[in-house]
């Protein structure tokens, strides 16, 4: 395959540089340039800088990756929309529902441009694998969802960009915790319930630092989310009840292989009249040593542009669906937070 997409990538923090890794693997990808305001010290001297993403956009891009802070993303995404580009936008899709409704309405006036999100998780072979056992229909249907995603703030945490509500818009439920609501989405579908706390626990900081959020859909099924910044240990954990068994994703082979290693725990439920100990089922465990979702994700993109096939996943109805989830979620404790000051 040629190479005849001209890629460009504004904002070149950690996710700039996973991408213009990225970039330079895919055989139908070239990368005119990066955009980023401050002095990039990572970036190779024979890629271009440009202090403005519409200046690399002038220079002819076909393909934008935003890896912006979130208060970017929305413009950034907007106006690369309108001039008939293809964008490929890390998650959050911006501060706040706002912000990805003016998306929602761009993705829709320029059909010819093609819009994902970076919802990677959804493409870890853990995932995968749980999510290809289930739709085989061998441990019937989804009962119950749980998910923790927690980290340790670190050293300089409270002082984050992330932690900003002008520039995060959230916390971090909308920083980390919506990738799990995304993974929730992803294997029951829309939730019509939501109900929904944060708190700042710990650190000094104007957003939230651990989130509670339930939720339920038509189907009756339940799904639970604890987002922590308080976790001390970083840690991911999706746990799915079925009817027969039970799937546990743990791990994540992130960057600093931090989360632990990356497995799928598969346990049946035993069949009428076979002996097992009780409560203590038979378990099958996988590990995975590689992570492609982040170059997985791009070819899937690529080949949407390339084809002119529809964006079906990690879509800007996606990003909206979630972040209609953190908007509720968000506005009922702020309904609690006055509801009982007025009390006080």
């Amino acid at each position: 395959m040629a190479r005849h997409l001209r890629a460009g990538i504004v904002g070149y923090g950690y996710m700039g540089e996973i991408r213009r890794q990225n970039i330079n693997e895919h055989e139908a990808l070239q990368l005119v340039g990066v955009a980023d305001p401050s002095p990039v010290a990572k970036l190779p001297s024979d890629v271009p800088l440009f202090s403005t993403y519409g200046a690399l956009l002038d220079a002819g891009v076909d393909l934008l990756f935003v890896c912006t802070p979130n208060h970017v993303t929305p413009d950034a995404v907007v106006d690369a929309l309108d001039r008939g580009c293809h964008v490929f936008s890390e998650k959050p899709p911006g501060r706040n529902l706002g912000d990805i409704q003016r998306i929602v309405e761009a993705d829709r006036r320029n059909p010819l441009a093609k819009l994902i999100f970076g919802f990677n998780h959804r493409y870890h072979p853990g995932i995968t694998d749980a999510k290809s056992l289930i739709e085989s229909g061998a441990l019937g249907r989804i009962l119950t969802v749980r998910g923790v995603y927690g980290k340790s703030g670190g050293v300089g945490f409270e002082r984050s960009w992330r932690n900003q509500p002008e520039q995060g818009g959230g916390g971090i439920l909308l920083d980390q915790g919506i990738h799990m609501l995304d993974l929730f989405r992803f294997f029951c579908g829309d939730f019509d319930e939501v109900v929904g706390f944060v708190g700042t626990t710990h650190w000094p900081i104007p957003v939230e630092d651990n989130a509670m959020v339930l939720l339920r859909n038509k189907a009756g099924q339940i799904a639970h989310l604890h987002s922590s910044a308080t976790s001390w240990k970083h840690t991911f954990r999706l746990e799915l009840g079925l009817e027969r068994g039970y799937l546990v994703v743990s791990g994540l082979l992130s960057k600093t292989g931090s989360y632990g290693r990356e497995t799928l725990l598969v346990g049946r439920r035993p069949q009428s009249g076979e002996a097992s100990a009780l409560g203590n089922p038979r378990e099958e465990l996988t590990y995975y040593d590689t992570d492609p979702s982040w170059s997985t994700q791009v070819d899937q993109f690529v080949g949407c542009i390339l084809n002119d096939i529809p964006v079906t996943e990690s879509t800007a109805n996606d990003a909206l669906r979630v972040m209609e989830i953190v908007d509720a979620v968000y506005r009922d404790s702020r309904t609690l937070h006055a509801a009982r000051g007025a009390c006080l």
